[in-house]
């Protein structure tokens, strides 16, 4: 256990309404955890009733500090001054017209005087609008850097070792409007530790002007967070560029090296059905669209089909792949782990793509999207986002939680952002993806043993996932490599209970997803027997 820390409350002010500013203040009064001090700092204020209202404040309580500009230098040179002034082992901003939560300072404490190594501690928060009226909370996932490199999912409440921001210079000159993204981007990069603390700490209000109630307020921080990002990535060796695609959302462009041996394993029995009122052969159309949307050349694509599948098929199939066609034979009951592990074993490929029979490409360069993170020696697996023929979705991530495995967003409408936190349309850390589109690098797949074979039709891609993470290893959902999935036109999953009860005897019942939080508010279950309830088709 460590000493009680000081926190210090760093505010920079310009401007505010004074109401809102005196309520501010309040908050921090209001404080449960008593080891505190306020460091505001007026970045000379133009209505004379805000110096005021600071002058007021600051006699208020000896833990509150004012320091005064005498020019205008914006947030990031307002924010160095307090930091230069503030005395204690952390650093905490808070703007000059949100709220902490009493219990927000105690909250970080704890999680300081359990883990002495803490660097960097981020909460959940919500907003609240101009009427006082709450609007909506993010419940954020725990720590997922590939999510921070496409949005500032961070935010507030940011806690800082105060040291270690020191040692980087504090906030960047030239990153203002996302000077705050930049920080943490740079702290966790040398982090010894973080923790995400899933209460809400922080109350963001959404008055007029503010990003808090319009993503694109400030168009000069959209940019300024895009140059933060690339530069994070010139320092952590990631070989991409980042691209603006929405309000606060960014997307990582890396490069597949083309040396990279690409196997695409598609187990199938060559079925054909309707589609969008045409017969058609499902696993050549999948072919042919993966191939159209690429550029990587160096492939082959590995076909385990069952021994009655059309000659005609096969035909077509070599027709389209050429030499790089591989096929492998399969005259055995339905086993979807069996096949792959076949088709695994007859490939070449240093990267390996797993792909259903029943999808289709829609986006382009998505093989590239796919299998680039995986140049990432942390990242296990990567998956996609998978639509409806409808464009409503079938897969953004595998959430677990309470019991249960589910598909996130399910049958949402297409173009879902998944509420303030956009969950449904960034890259990001999931639990894990489903079977239907995979990418992993061929040592990790025989590292984990790869598909379980007691598991033949349902939950495989569940309990692969689990294998990838107690190895250790990143899963990443990305949201720009799309799909349409024709899930259940082929064949009806059987439910079988022995399935759900070699899973939940192999890895017990989730509690929370860490990634994607379903039920943020239920209590942890501790010894309640839950049962494990089919919500979606797995492992197809």
């Amino acid at each position: 256990m460590t000493a009680a820390p000081l926190f210090s409350v760093v505010t920079p002010v310009h401007d505010p309404p004074p109401d809102v500013l005196v309520a501010a203040v309040e908050s921090v009064l209001a404080q449960t955890y008593a080891d505190w001090e306020l460091v505001m700092v007026d970045d000379a204020s133009t209505d004379p009733e805000v110096r005021r209202t600071l002058r007021a404040q600051a006699a208020r309580d000896p833990r509150i500090k004012l320091v005064e500009r005498a020019t205008n230098g914006h947030i990031v040179a307002a924010s160095n001054d307090g930091i230069a002034a503030a005395t204690g082992t952390f650093i905490a901003f808070l703007d000059h017209d949100d709220l902490l939560a009493p219990d927000a300072l105690a909250a970080n404490a704890r999680q300081v005087a359990e883990h002495d190594d803490v660097d960097y501690l981020y909460s959940d928060e919500d907003r609240i609008r101009e009427d006082g009226r709450f609007a909506d909370t993010f419940h954020k996932p725990d720590w997922s850097p590939e999510r921070l490199r496409s949005q500032n999912y961070c935010n507030h409440l940011s806690v800082f070792r105060a040291s270690l921001v020191r040692e980087l210079g504090g906030l960047r000159e030239g990153f203002e409007g996302a000077q705050d993204h930049d920080l943490v981007l740079r702290v966790t990069e040398r982090a010894r530790r973080i923790v995400h603390i899933p209460e809400v700490l922080y109350h963001w209000r959404m008055l007029a002007g503010s990003a808090a109630g319009d993503g694109g307020a400030k168009p000069y921080a959209l940019d300024a967070g895009r140059r933060a990002i690339q530069d994070h990535l010139s320092r952590v060796g990631i070989d991409g560029t980042v691209e603006l695609v929405g309000p606060g959302r960014y997307h990582t462009r890396r490069v597949l090296p083309p040396e990279r041996r690409v196997s695409i394993v598609i187990p199938t029995r060559g079925s054909a059905t309707l589609l969008w009122g045409r017969r058609t052969t499902l696993v050549t159309r999948a072919v042919r669209s993966a191939l159209a949307a690429t550029e990587h050349a160096n492939l082959e694509v590995v076909v385990v089909y069952d021994t009655d599948t059309p000659e005609a098929v096969l035909g077509e199939l070599y027709d389209i792949v050429g030499e790089r066609l591989v096929l492998v034979p399969f005259d055995e009951p339905f086993n979807y782990s069996k096949k792959v592990n076949l088709g695994v074993l007859a490939s070449t490929g240093d990267r390996l793509l797993i792909l259903n029979d029943d999808v289709e490409v829609r986006s382009e360069q998505w093989l590239e999207e796919l299998l680039a993170p995986l140049e990432q020696p942390d990242v296990g697996m990567t998956g996609a986002r998978l639509l409806y023929s409808s464009t409503a979705i079938q897969h953004v991530g595998l959430a677990y939680s309470y019991g249960r495995y589910r598909h996130a967003y399910r049958r949402s409408p297409g173009d879902v952002q998944g509420g303030w936190g956009k969950t449904a349309v960034v890259d990001r850390e999931v639990s894990g993806v489903t079977g239907a589109c995979v990418g992993i690098r061929r040592e990790v797949y025989f590292e984990v043993g790869g598909h379980t074979e007691q598991l033949r039709e349902d939950f495989n891609d569940v309990d692969f996932g689990y294998k990838l993470s107690a190895a250790g290893y990143r899963i990443l959902v990305l949201a720009h490599c799309e799909l349409f999935h024709f899930e259940s036109q082929t064949r009806e999953a059987i439910p079988d209970p022995d399935d759900t009860r070699f899973l939940r005897g192999r890895w017990g019942i989730p509690w929370r997803d860490r990634y994607t939080p379903v039920y943020p508010n239920l209590p942890r279950p501790e010894d309640r027997d839950l049962p494990l309830k089919r919500e979606a088709r797995r492992g197809r």
